[in-house]
């Protein structure tokens, strides 16, 4: 099995121009139809009743914080940008307190909170050192009062609320699509091999036929791996996308989707007859499961019933679905636990199944 492996690398070494084709493919769709962007800036719509307060103490020390982009509306579009899922989080201010609309639980909501609350705390304390000649009876005073405002949250999220971010969408979906051909061609030539007789020529050997197979499958799954992981460090380090800060996590979690389409390439070649049929389907199966499972548009805006319940036998479907709750809502390992688990049934129901009628067909 080693040697089969080191031979596939040497390989690869030798040509890697589908690898490289396939990865700058994803690269450059993800960055021209999502643009790098400033994920790193969250944008946050902004409310205040008193408009003087837009070019206040509060609104100069809002422009000043990187993580948000504070962007003025009036409180009807604000509402209904929070309702349709276009920002997650809205922010209304008042004189001496303010309120945070939550369109989606993330851990933005604490960060904002915290950082809008330091920006009211230095208002106030510049507002009462003005109002008083001793600063130590204001250092007193501030010690023994009561809180000087208020903090509201307000909900506006339901069940059919969704964020919608143009950059991961992009970055996911072209990822989890362009990562296919680069494995289902990894996966060719154990068609081809056995077509011309190499495979019944080794089995001659001192190496099994199960070897054989891990062989070809652990290397199929470490190139398209591989390529996920160079898509998402040219993002991460390249561009800034910071993953919510879960970058390893989201490389972590991939592990199953990225099982189930070296599944799904094997039980596609266990069906074709030849490399005709198979370089006819691959593009059929990719796209329309690139479709289907949400990587050109969110499932979200779907309406049809049909193409949803077909969604739901779709990897890229849970693959999109385990990197959105990382980097967009922010999941808990236990929420990820259901699209990862679909996930890996799917790649032991497909390698199965595959294997078995390669092995029946004698291909």
């Amino acid at each position: 099995m080693k040697g089969i492996l080191l031979a596939k690398w040497k390989t690869f070494i030798r040509g890697p121009w589908t690898f490289l084709i396939f990865t700058g493919m994803s690269i450059v769709f993800a960055l021209l139809i999502g643009g790098s962007g400033n994920v790193n800036s969250i944008q946050v719509p902004i409310y205040a009743e008193d408009e003087t307060m837009q070019s206040g103490f509060v609104a100069e020390k809002l422009k000043e914080v990187e993580a948000f982009s504070f962007n003025w509306m009036d409180k009807e579009d604000m509402e209904n940008r929070i309702a349709n899922g276009k920002a997650e989080l809205g922010l209304i201010l008042e004189s001496d307190s303010f309120q945070i609309i939550i369109g989606v639980e993330s851990p933005n909501i604490e960060m904002l909170e915290s950082t809008v609350q330091g920006i009211y705390v230095e208002k106030i304390q510049q507002e009462k050192l003005l109002a008083s000649e001793d600063g130590e009876n204001v250092v007193r005073e501030w010690k023994n009062n009561k809180p000087v405002f208020e903090l509201k949250r307000e909900s506006f999220r339901n069940d059919d609320t969704f964020v919608y971010d143009q950059t991961f969408q992009s970055l996911f979906g072209f990822t989890l699509f362009f990562v296919i051909y680069t494995i289902a061609y990894n996966v060719l030539p154990i068609l081809t091999e056995k077509k011309e007789g190499i495979w019944d020529r080794v089995i001659l050997s001192p190496v099994r036929k199960w070897e054989m197979y891990v062989a070809n499958l652990i290397y199929s799954f470490l190139t398209g791996y591989f390529q996920i992981m160079i898509i998402f460090l040219v993002f991460r380090f390249g561009f800034g996308v910071d993953f919510n800060g879960n970058f390893l996590l989201a490389l972590v979690m991939l592990i199953p989707y990225v099982f189930a389409i070296v599944s799904l390439a094997i039980l596609i070649t266990a069906i074709v007859k030849n490399v005709a049929q198979f370089n006819a389907a691959i593009p059929i199966v990719s796209v329309s499961s690139a479709m289907i499972g949400g990587a050109y548009w969110p499932l979200e805006i779907v309406e049809s019933e049909f193409m949803l319940a077909l969604a739901k036998i779709n990897p890229i479907t849970y693959g999109m679905e385990v990197l959105n709750g990382i980097a967009v809502y922010g999941y808990s390992m236990s929420e990820l636990l259901l699209p990862v688990s679909i996930l890996l049934l799917m790649g032991v129901l497909m390698m199965g199944i595959g294997i078995h009628l390669m092995e029946r067909r004698h291909i």
